[in-house]
């Protein structure tokens, strides 16, 4: 039907016959000559009809934006003042000989070329919106990641393997979907949040090197780089340690972002540990372009008598820390009040902050209502280790250790942003010593901080039990300017360690039995020492070409509130099917007020 892309005929053409085929995109009336922007995925090329063809002609008048037409005719110079540089077919025109309407469409809910319509509308009429060229370039930057990933891994010895959808809900992670069984009635499959134990499994059964690209499913609250069903690089291998999964895999991204957009990125990664980078940065996905850090008080505050400070100073679980703004001493009010107020969203109760104006002038050269409070070797101390300047502003967090953390780690991004202090570049870095287990305080009782398949570093089980909050573990994390793209660890391969972790999470023998006796029989079979980690496609993809969401880079994704609003899902199903299932609905009580 063509023999030719619209965006690929350009001055090697000229004079010569092609046949188009695509979407109108614009047309307009120039002086009884009718100019048609014809689009198709590789671009637009401008195509006229003149009306000494009064047949073509007549039928392009009733054209509309689009429309969709398969046009022949020969292609020529634009006239002299006309060429567009912007266009890869800017130099040419095509003058049609034959043009056919190839279907109609109505006038569509928002133009093509409109960068204010809501997300709503977009997805609504999804199938409109990706004929959007920002769009069509996501997704197919987006494919050309996965050919790049899959030529990477095959090289390497790494085979593609499936693993079920259809699987047993555990007790550990986000919340399952839930999949009812007709065949068994009561009974319910989950959908996998990810091929995790059946990966295990591969290696266990001398499978050596795995990858999927799959889709997983998690029911829990959705963020900007969140959705209920999303894609990952799954991978697993068997005899290879810490060192050589992330070796392996920096290879991997080296060869991903020389093959799609053709920038070199350096290796080895920078690695730190997961202490430091809390200390640092109040993150463990720290953005490594912003440089602002921040820096412990907790020590220098004990000894003072204001409480906000010294509370959480000789507090166990607590931490003051600063956060220093180069040349911020001209923020406003208003703006430390709009800092105060972000900040809160984070647990934080306040803002203290110390504006230095003149340090050679000692205390009379600082502004700041908590000045009173302080002697003057804490001030002195503050300035020292904060490194401040004239003109600095100096930002304070007091509270719990997780607090300060969030708010001050969130600060430090935001002002990054808003001083526009970001450095250009890609900033990777591996996250490294994770704890096994961190304590929650809701329930009184440990949880895996990554899942509770991650072997320890010790491999004294023993140990393990006595002290689990010293547990340091094989985990490591791949973070890309501020995003973490990926996750892993070295497994357990070890029944007795797995069966400590699972004591250790207050899951008993007879759950374990239950919930992972399958794995637990395996680990008495020879299992392998082996170690994986799986990449967020979805978020890879988000930063390559620069969206603001991962669901500029997904063709159908759900809402904020996990709704498909093209097909109108979740919806009802009928009494029938629903008796096929065995399930009866309860309508969830209205709480009156």
């Amino acid at each position: 039907m063509r023999t030719h892309y619209c965006g690929s005929v350009d001055a090697v053409e000229i004079d010569k016959q092609v046949k188009l085929t695509g979407w109108v995109h614009r047309r307009r009336d120039h002086g009884g000559v009718i100019f048609i922007d014809l689009r198709d995925h590789s671009g637009l090329v401008q195509v006229v009809f003149d009306p000494d063809r009064p047949e073509i002609f007549s039928v392009a008048e009733r054209v509309r934006n689009e429309y969709v037409l398969q046009v022949t005719g020969k292609v020529r110079h634009r006239p002299e003042g006309t060429v567009n540089p912007d266009l890869s077919t800017g130099e040419i025109e095509v003058l049609v000989e034959e043009l056919e309407v190839l279907n109609r469409a109505d006038t569509p809910p928002f133009q093509l070329d409109d960068e204010d319509v809501s997300e709503d509308v977009r997805l609504r009429y999804r199938y409109i919106d990706l004929r959007r060229p920002v769009m069509q370039q996501s997704l197919r930057l987006r494919a050309r990641v996965n050919t790049a990933l899959r030529g990477f891994l095959e090289k390497e010895g790494f085979l593609e393997i499936e693993t079920p959808m259809l699987t047993k809900a555990t007790p550990e992670g986000a919340r399952d979907y839930i999949v009812p069984s007709r065949t068994h009635p009561g009974q319910f499959f989950a959908l996998p949040q990810s091929p995790q134990l059946f990966k295990q499994l591969l290696m266990m059964g001398g499978m050596d090197r795995y990858y999927q690209i799959v889709r997983c499913f998690r029911d829990e609250d959705l963020r900007a780089d969140r959705q209920p069903e999303f894609t990952q690089l799954d991978i697993e291998t068997s005899f290879m340690d810490e060192a050589g999964i992330t070796g392996l895999m920096e290879q991997m991204l080296v060869n991903l972002f020389e093959q799609v957009l053709g920038e070199a990125i350096e290796i080895p990664f920078l690695r730190m540990p997961y202490t430091e980078a809390m200390e640092r940065f109040g993150s463990d996905k720290p953005d490594l372009r912003i440089p602002l850090e921040l820096v412990s008080l907790t020590d220098v505050m004990q000894a003072v008598e204001f409480k906000v400070f010294a509370g959480p100073a000789k507090d166990p679980k607590g931490r003051v820390a600063a956060l220093r703004l180069p040349a911020g001493a001209d923020l406003s009010r208003k703006e430390i009040d709009d800092y105060t107020q972000y900040v809160g969203r984070f647990g934080a109760k306040g803002l203290a902050y110390i504006k230095c104006t003149d340090i050679a002038a000692g205390r009379d050269g600082l502004q700041s209502p908590i000045l009173k409070f302080l002697p003057d070797e804490v001030v002195d101390a503050i300035l020292q280790r904060t490194g401040a300047e004239n003109g600095d502003m100096i930002f304070f967090g007091a509270d719990k250790a997780s607090v300060v953390n969030d708010a001050l780690g969130a600060l430090r991004v935001k002002l990054g942003i808003d001083r526009k202090l970001v450095e250009p570049g890609w900033r990777f870095l591996w996250v490294t010593e994770f704890p096994m287990f961190e304590w929650d305080e809701k329930d009184k009782r440990w949880q895996a901080l990554h899942h509770p398949f991650t072997a320890p570093r010790s491999d004294d089980a023993g140990a393990l039990s006595k002290d689990p909050g010293a547990a340091i573990s094989k985990a490591y994390d791949v973070v890309l300017n501020g995003t973490e793209l990926g996750g892993g660890s070295v497994r357990i391969h070890n029944r007795e360690i797995q069966q400590a972790v699972f004591n250790i999470l207050n899951i008993n023998e007879q759950e374990a039995e239950e919930k992972f006796g399958f794995l637990l029989e395996a680990l008495r079979y020879g299992a392998p020492p082996h170690g994986g980690i799986a990449f967020g496609l979805d978020r890879l993809a988000m930063l390559m070409s620069g969206a603001q969401s991962i669901r500029d880079v997904m063709a159908f994704p759900k809402t904020q509130t996990a709704a498909c609003l093209l097909t109108d899902a979740p919806a009802p199903v009928d009494e029938k099917q629903l008796r096929e299932l065995s399930i009866r609905l309860r309508k969830p009580q209205v709480k009156n007020d």
